[in-house]
Order: C-alpha cells, then structure tokens, then sequence
C-alpha cells in the first residue's frame, strides 16, 4: 500500500497548465445555460400535482414514479418529446436527469422522495456571477492514496446543509486511505454520475474556504488500488452559490480532516460579498 505525497516526476510548468486548462473547463460549465449556477428553484414532489411558479404542467409522485402532465407543453426526456402524460421511473438511475420544457431544464434526483431543481439560463446566480476565487496550484497537494472498496456495495446517509431537511441516502462504494504529515486518514467515498467523489471539510472550512465543505472527484483507480487526490480540483458543493440548492451533503465525521487544505476552490465571491 503506498500512501502520502507522491509528486516525483511531476514537470511544475505542465501541471499549471493542465490546471488551469482545467478550471476555465470547470468554469465554462458552471456558466453553462442548463450548469448549476442556472438553479432557480427546488421542489420536493408528492402524491398531489402542482404547478410550480414558472414551471409549465402538472408534477407529481406516485410511489417510485415521477408524473408530468405537461398540459400540451412539448416536454422532452432523453431524446423523446412529449406533451401527454408521462411516468418516468429513475429512482435507480443517476442524480440530476433531465426533462426539458422550452429554455428550462428540470432535473429530477431521488433522495427518499423525489425532487426537482429547475435550470433557468436567467437565474440571477448566473447572469451575476463573478467567477470563483481559488488557491494557487500547488503540485505538494497532490496525494497518493489507497481504495478499499466494499465488498459488496454501501450506502451512507448524510445530512444536508438545511438542518431542516432529512437525511439522504448516497451509494457509498468504499474507502480511501491517505497520509498527510505522517498521519493516516481514511475518507469515505460517494459515487455519482458513475465517477468516485468525496466532500470533505478541513481547517480552512468557514474561514477561507465555504462553511459545509467542498467536493473532490477521485481519478481512475489502479489495479493495485492507488488513486491520486488532487486537492487543487476541490470545488464548492452547489449550495455555496446559491440557497437554491439546501440539499448538499454534509461531510461525514470521518471526513472532517484536522489540517488546513490551501488548494482548491475558496468561498464564492456570492458568499463574501
């Protein structure tokens, strides 16, 4: 098992190029027309249909279900267009699925019961937005750690940011363990959209850095189990630009590290004013 830093051979010019390649890439699709900063509004669906300011047709949950009555608006949903009834059933699926209606999307994520966040190329967060401060790129932030995946795959419930929501459930494959100044640390890790990821918070956290945490995505997994962390990659959960999103994970106890992580994303300008 190798852990700890491990930047041997990594060229400095190359790495802050491949780093800011990365963050204009980041960037671009925060700012996209349907990217999270569109998030206008979020609501939780139950048994009875509603209309949601701005939203057009009916929405509803039956059982593991979404119904959208689009009331003759042509919806779309993976490349089929409707505008009668439609059931669609992604408990299983992945987070954040879309139906588009005309300029919106609505992503539909499944946390217990369903909800639905709608994307609007005019949400203020986005036409406003002032970019994201960030750490300098810092190639001694890149760790080397170690996946223990489960035996058979987990769950782990989190709490939100919202102190008045339930918990949510998030598949949970497995750990990483890494080193840092000769101390070991074992992050718990969540997977979405198919990729490992992990939120975590550190002793930047409310200081420099947002309050709840911030998210790492893990790269590919070597065949002896090593994974690479590069903090410099950390961004802020959703909910750090905007109150729109108070569904964010908590960081579990485990992956609140006792050390001050300077990589990455700082506080959204949004926050700081």
């Amino acid at each position: 098992m190798t852990l700890g830093q491990d930047i041997t051979g990594i060229n400095g010019e190359q790495f802050t190029q491949d780093w800011k390649a990365w963050r204009t890439g980041w960037e671009q699709w925060l700012i996209a027309p349907h990217g999270w900063l569109s998030a206008r509004s979020l609501h939780w669906l139950d048994d009875t249909p509603r209309r949601y300011p701005g939203l057009p047709g009916l929405w509803s949950q039956d059982h593991d279900e979404v119904v959208i009555d689009p009331e003759e608006t042509t919806m779309a949903f993976d490349g089929d267009s409707f505008t009668t009834m439609r059931r669609l059933a992604p408990a299983g699926a992945r987070d954040d699925q879309r139906v588009a209606a005309g300029e919106l999307e609505i992503g539909i994520t499944y946390r217990g019961t369903y909800m639905i966040v709608v994307y609007d190329p005019d949400a203020s967060t986005r036409l406003n937005f002032r970019g994201v401060p960030v750490f300098e790129p810092n190639p001694e932030w890149v760790l080397t750690g170690h996946y223990e995946p489960y035996k058979s795959s987990g769950q782990i419930e989190l709490d939100s940011v919202d102190p008045g929501l339930s918990r949510h459930t998030y598949d949970s494959p497995g750990l990483v363990h890494v080193q840092h100044d000769r101390h070991t640390y074992t992050l718990q890790m969540l997977r979405s959209h198919g990729r490992l990821n992990t939120v975590f918070a550190d002793d930047t956290s409310g200081v420099t850095t947002y309050s709840a945490g911030r998210s790492l995505e893990i790269g590919e997994v070597g065949k002896d189990g090593q994974v690479h962390l590069d903090f410099n990659r950390a961004v802020n959960l959703p909910c750090a630009f905007s109150d729109n999103f108070p569904i964010c994970p908590v960081p579990p106890p485990g992956n609140r590290l006792p050390f001050a992580i300077k990589a990455g994303e700082r506080t959204p300008r949004e926050k700081t004013g």
